[in-house]
């Protein structure tokens, strides 16, 4: 949930680590730190807040000069976010400093051990036990003391090191945890996230669980988890810098929300050949599937309630049974999975800590799992059978938009692409199925250019203390998304429920006043819709409807109305989400929210 970066080179360290530091700030931001060795010491400086509070206290860097380094921004696990429990953590002989993203499980075990033989802690996190076990294990040679420490650690973690007496060498390495290796010329970095290098290198090496590299400024050795040397595939970024930074928005959310026409064509035109969908990287077979007796979804956040939309289409296109299932309750729900299981594992980061135990829990039991995610070489990418990266391109907001959008358009392909092979679909429908697929990048631009005056609904809306979301059928997968887009960015408490479900109980919240938003796009079900919306009109409610273009109707009940392009039903949740989006981002921003960084959350939940 943390963000690491080092670097060695012959520039000044700190402004290159701040400035990845920047980048990395998505994912968290109680308190940043840097460390870098000049003159045979360390100079340390971190402090609560943000990255701009570090910056101003050394002076964008400049006051703290050194030529290798480490820094951290925080997002707080084991102790409150102040100055102390900040990264990096010093060892008391003053002779190394760390960072560290993860969760170090045995560290009590560990800190008693440590205490018991005189070591001084000064904060309350699992980390400092970590430079402590380098200290006692350093006879002169940092590597074997990296590797006798990294064999007594249980959890995860990704982990950078600095030694005095070693001033121009870094140590990296990887259990669970994120971690990329910047190859330079006469420089090289390691970083959390590509983002916090592609300033300076496009040229990366991807670190596998147990692995661990030495970096100086001219070369980069990579050691397996016993030291042994390993050769490493030097991978090239594709994208440019302009894709992580804002490109003139005020915020990443809102440049994101209008990259996804773009960032949509991107995942859906290259598995789109002579009208059939194709996966280049992997073959589902008729037998294999007709073999298959049950689908599983599992992910977190965002990308369950694409999971939830997705069990809507897969089912009526496949006609096999799918379950919806957050990876934090399957992984320890002893669930009934077995070899004619798939489990479909979604993650924008591919580092998603419940996500992975839970795909390690269904392998294990057998089932074929297939993994849709962002990001290439992620952990949830390498354990899955099968992968399908979204290509969304980085997205840098805490709260997810293209990243939710491009999962859908990939589970709207898997379906057709399934539906095909078993036969359940004629070849005739598919191929209409996959035009409607390839409208979906105009639909999103439709949409958002049919909500031009979203700002003035951010206005209105924004003084509100509670909101409910209802829909029906696909409309309430809308409802999931739009009501938690809502929570992340402006703190209002925004609840979706199944619009059949208010008389079981939520009407009993709905009083003068109350917004209710109300996802009327399912035509199937429109007139039912209007039934509830009338139902919260009668108490009282103020009604912000959402419906398809052309739709007067909707007019006769809802007090507002945001309308979306009238698409196949079953691929609309993509382009009706993208009103919630804006409106999301209105309120926020009228209510001087930190859009991009809301409080207590982090882009990539990475310990459980």
């Amino acid at each position: 949930m943390c963000g690491i970066v080092g670097f060695t080179g012959r520039q000044n360290a700190a402004p290159i680590l701040l400035e990845g530091l920047k980048k990395l700030e998505y994912r968290g931001y109680d308190s940043a730190g840097i460390a870098v060795t000049n003159e045979g010491k360390i100079s340390l400086v971190k402090t609560s807040g943000k990255i701009v509070n570090l910056c101003e206290k050394i002076d964008n860097g400049a006051a703290l000069p050194g030529f290798s380094g480490i820094g951290h921004t925080r997002w707080a696990t084991h102790g409150v976010p102040n100055d102390i429990n900040a990264h990096p953590h010093l060892s008391n002989d003053g002779k190394f400093a760390i960072v560290h993203n993860g969760i170090i499980e045995n560290y009590i075990v560990l800190r008693e051990e440590l205490l018991s033989k005189g070591y001084t802690f000064e904060s309350d996190t699992d980390t400092e036990v970590i430079v402590h076990l380098i200290e006692m294990y350093y006879k002169g040679n940092l590597k074997e003391a990296v590797m006798k420490t990294s064999a007594r650690l249980e959890g995860s973690y990704a982990l950078g090191v600095i030694c005095s007496e070693c001033p121009d060498t870094l140590y990296a390495m990887k259990q669970a945890s994120p971690l990329i290796i910047g190859v330079g010329v006469g420089e090289n970095f390691f970083a959390s996230d590509v983002t916090a290098l592609i300033n300076y290198t496009k040229n990366v090496i991807y670190l596998e669980d147990g692995e661990f590299a030495e970096l100086r400024p001219d070369d980069v050795t990579v050691y397996d988890c016993r030291g042994r040397k390993i050769d490493k595939e030097i991978t090239r970024v594709v994208w440019d810098v302009e894709a992580a930074e804002k490109g003139g928005y005020e915020h990443f959310m809102l440049k994101e929300i209008m990259e996804q026409p773009r960032a949509l064509k991107a995942t859906i035109e290259p598995r789109i050949k002579d009208g059939h969908v194709v996966f280049e990287d992997f073959e589902l077979t008729a037998e294999e599937l007709k073999n298959t007796d049950r689908i599983v979804i599992t992910a977190c956040g965002s990308a369950y309630y694409a999971g939830c939309a997705g069990k809507y289409v897969i089912e009526e296109l496949c006609r096999i049974p799918v379950s919806t299932e957050l990876a934090s309750e399957l992984r320890y729900s002893n669930p009934i999975i077995s070899d004619r299981t798939i489990l479909i594992a979604i993650s924008q980061s591919g580092e998603t800590a419940d996500t992975i135990a839970a795909m390690k829990e269904c392998k294990a039991r057998g089932a074929k799992v297939i993994a849709i995610v962002n990001v290439v070489g992620s952990t949830v990418a390498k354990l899955a059978d099968h992968v399908i990266y979204t290509w969304a391109g980085p997205e840098i907001a805490v709260a997810t938009t293209k990243g939710y959008t491009t999962q859908l358009a990939v589970l709207y392909m898997l379906a057709t692409y399934m539906a095909e092979r078993t036969g359940t679909l004629s070849s005739e429908k598919c191929r209409e199925l996959v035009q409607d697929i390839c409208h979906i990048p105009g639909d999103i631009q439709r949409a958002i250019d049919l909500n031009a005056d979203t700002r003035e609904l951010g206005r209105k809306y924004s003084k509100c203390t509670s909101m409910f979301f209802i829909g029906r059928n696909i409309d309430y997968c809308v409802c999931l998304e739009g009501a938690l887009k809502m929570k992340e960015i402006s703190y209002l408490r925004a609840e979706a429920y199944a619009a059949g479900e208010l008389k079981h109980g939520p009407i009993a919240l709905i009083g003068d006043g109350q917004l209710v938003i109300a996802a009327a796009c399912y035509e199937e079900l429109f007139d039912k819709t209007m039934s509830n919306i009338k139902e919260v009109k009668a108490r009282g409610a103020e009604v912000l409807g959402i419906a398809l273009e052309g739709n007067r109707k909707i007019f006769t009940e809802a007090d507002d109305v945001m309308f979306v392009p009238k698409t196949n039903p079953l691929f609309n949740t993509a382009a009706a989400v993208v009103p919630l989006q804006l409106l999301s981002y209105y309120v926020a921003k009228e209510n001087g929210c930190d859009i991009d960084k809301p409080k207590n959350l982090a882009k990539s939940v990475t310990v459980e």
